[in-house]
C-alpha cells in the first residue's frame, strides 16, 4: 500500500500576479473568524493542482515579521495535515479550487486553536455545492 506524501509542494501554492489578482477580483468570501477565506472554483486542469492555497497574515495586525511567520507556519502545517477531505471531494467533482487564507486576529493563538479553525474552514469548503 503506497501512502501519499503529506508535503505542501510548490504546485499546491498559489503564486503569480495573474492568479492571485484573479482570485481576489472574482473570488467568493467565506468568513470564519479569525480566518477570512477567499475561494474560487474552476474546471480541473491536468497541469494545475486540485487545490492551490495562499496564506496571508497582515502586517497591519502584526508588526514583527517573526510573529507573522509564526502564524503563517502554524496555518500552513494545519492545512497540510488536514486538507485531504477537500482535495478528495474536488477530485471526485472534476473541479479545482484557488484559495486564500487570511488571518484576521490580532493575537498569536496556540497551534491547537489554529488547527480547529483550519479544519472548520476545510469542512465548510468540503460541504459547498460546486
Amino acid at each position: 500500500m503506497t501512502r501519499k506524501k503529506a508535503s505542501l509542494v510548490k504546485g499546491e501554492r498559489l503564486c503569480g500576479v495573474k492568479a492571485v489578482s484573479e482570485l481576489f477580483a472574482r473570488g467568493k468570501l467565506l468568513s470564519d473568524p479569525p480566518l477570512r477565506i477567499i475561494y474560487r472554483t474552476a474546471p480541473a486542469e491536468k497541469s494545475l493542482s486540485t487545490v492551490r492555497v495562499l496564506i496571508s497574515v497582515p502586517k497591519r495586525n502584526f508588526k514583527k515579521a517573526t510573529d507573522r511567520n509564526l502564524i503563517r507556519r502554524r496555518i500552513r502545517e494545519a492545512w497540510r495535515l488536514n486538507r485531504m477531505p477537500l482535495m478528495e471531494r474536488l477530485d471526485g467533482s472534476g473541479r479545482r479550487m484557488d484559495l486564500a487564507i487570511i488571518w484576521n486576529d490580532t493575537q498569536i493563538r496556540p497551534y491547537d486553536f489554529v488547527v480547529k479553525c483550519v479544519t472548520g474552514v476545510i469542512s465548510r469548503l468540503t460541504n459547498l455545492k460546486y
